[in-house]
């Protein structure tokens, strides 16, 4: 069952008196529990997906739907995640991961109970009581995490949420939210730069072209990565070492590689 649907979706802009087109006929669905990257050059609209998705944006053509429903505005069945951690400063791990949850009047005992839950899952433990200036770049993106999962969303939405992280911190970030994925399943569809980081955490990989965005190849990652077992593999530079997965990231840079060669001529 598709949860995430862009029909036919397109995206005008409009600068200095002047229209330019950002996404053009985007068709992509995301499945129910499946994890979505996108990839593409600078500037082709990628992070504008994720905002139309999220309700942050509409599109000038066509239709974003979420579980079925047109999405018009930001809503509790879809919680996103930024580059920038956007913690509140003032509030403690405990704080900012209860805010959401307070928010939608989830009573006081659930709240604990949820909020247990994550902090054990995320690796937390011991940090519920420290403010975000306190805690490690790579830390305060868990509590990030956290307070988007512990909503328990019916989509999350990720949007290059590493590239703020040191390469070492990033690779933790990423084996963990591998490990969370398939401990506790989610809709996401993840924004990013990084083609490695795309073949090692999505069933699906978007590339997108050049401006105006379009849709140029989906690749399949699951069912080479379930036949080749990668997740008996712990840690992510094994995974990369794998000639299926060398083949993968061969293979999407490829594609990306001629879109830049287009811009250039």
């Amino acid at each position: 069952m598709a949860i995430i649907q862009f029909q036919n979706v397109q995206r005008v802009f409009s600068q200095n008196g002047k229209d330019f087109v950002a996404l053009k006929d985007i068709e992509l669905e995301v499945k129910d529990r499946e994890f979505v990257a996108i990839v593409g050059p600078s500037g082709c609209g990628k992070t504008t997906c994720m905002r139309m998705a999220a309700g942050l944006e509409h599109p000038t053509g066509g239709q974003v739907r979420v579980d079925g429903q047109v999405v018009t505005q930001p809503g509790p069945d879809r919680a996103v995640v930024f580059q920038a951690f956007a913690l509140f400063p003032w509030k403690t791990v405990w704080d900012n991961i209860e805010f959401g949850l307070h928010s939608l009047g989830v009573d006081a005992a659930e709240r604990k109970r949820r909020i247990e839950q994550i902090i054990a899952l995320m690796g937390l433990g011991g940090y519920e009581q420290a403010y975000p200036h306190q805690l490690s770049g790579g830390m305060q993106q868990r509590v990030a995490i956290a307070r988007a999962y512990v909503l328990d969303p019916k989509v999350l939405l990720m949007d290059e949420p590493f590239g703020a992280l040191d390469a070492q911190t990033r690779v933790v970030m990423q084996e963990e939210l591998v490990r969370l994925a398939r401990k506790n399943p989610r809709t996401v569809l993840f924004i990013t730069h990084a083609v490695e980081e795309a073949v090692y955490l999505a069933d699906r990989i978007v590339v997108m072209s050049r401006r105006p965005g379009t849709v140029r190849e989906i690749i399949d990652v699951k069912t080479i990565r379930e036949a080749e077992d990668w997740d008996q593999h712990k840690r992510i530079e094994d995974v990369m070492d794998l000639p299926s997965f060398v083949h993968l990231r061969t293979h999407v840079w490829k594609l990306l590689r001629e879109q830049q060669l287009g811009d250039e001529h």
